[in-house]
């Protein structure tokens, strides 16, 4: 089963991380950008890590260190210590996506990337997974799943097909996340998108040009891509892109 975007992710623009702005004490991914988020309007892109306890929590990096200030991976932490990781810039910890799922409440559209737990984008994956699946289970309003690993967005057709989802997307140039070299050659072409069932693409801004995206937009796929920071930059992707995923600056809301 191959469920579409929902229409909500192509109108207002989405915030990457959600409307975060250190300046105002909302850094990336925080319940107080997700807050802004949703009393602006637009859309909300949000990351998941794995903690220990197996409990799918709203962060992008693997290491704390960059947005908490403490060292070590967010793998090797429970749930309840990340809560209390105060965020750098922020006022409170790392929430979890039942957390997040209780906030957004189906107001604005929640698009969700599963961070690669393989390492290498291959089929060590599962426990992230389930537990995004299970804190969706009831979850009303629009949403959609996505993944840069192609396993893990099969992993989702198969837990919860009624779910719509995609694959993040870029030019693989240089290695990604030092990813190996035929890794990135396989996925630069986005082989698997038919495979895993996928409805849409979130692709790099700066390699929309490629003729694998023309392709899919011919075939009628939206086309998401990230991550704009300026008003000039987002009137030339969306050229190509049916909407984009921004930061840095406030994006205008269609008319």
């Amino acid at each position: 089963m191959i469920l579409p975007l929902p229409a909500a992710f192509l109108q207002a623009p989405i915030a990457h991380r959600a409307l975060h702005d250190v300046s105002n004490n909302r850094p990336e991914n925080s319940r107080a950008a997700i807050h802004a988020a949703i009393e602006a309007g637009y859309g909300i892109e949000i990351d998941l890590q794995l903690t220990s306890d197996d409990r799918a929590v709203v962060f992008h990096d693997y290491d704390l260190l960059r947005l908490t200030g403490q060292p070590g991976p967010i793998r090797q932490v429970s749930a309840e210590t990340a809560s209390r990781a105060t965020l750098l810039y922020g006022d409170d910890g790392i929430p979890t996506l039942d957390d997040v799922l209780k906030m957004v409440a189906g107001q604005v559209p929640l698009l969700i990337e599963l961070k690669d737990q393989d390492g290498a984008m291959g089929t060590n994956i599962g426990a992230l997974e389930r537990d995004t699946v299970r804190a969706l289970q009831g979850y009303e309003g629009p949403v959609a799943v996505m993944s840069f690993n192609p396993n893990s967005v099969a992993e989702l057709a198969r837990l919860a097909p009624h779910l719509p989802r995609g694959i993040t997307t870029c030019a693989y140039e240089p290695s990604v996340e030092l990813l190996p070299q035929d890794v990135c050659d396989h996925l630069r072409d986005i082989p698997d998108f038919d495979r895993v069932g996928a409805s849409f693409i979130s692709h790099e801004a700066a390699d929309l040009s490629r003729p694998r995206v023309a392709e899919l937009k011919a075939q009628g796929v939206p086309v998401l891509c990230w991550t704009i920071r300026t008003p000039e930059q987002e009137a030339e992707v969306r050229k190509v892109a049916d909407n984009v995923t921004f930061e840095g600056y406030l994006a205008a809301h269609s008319t």
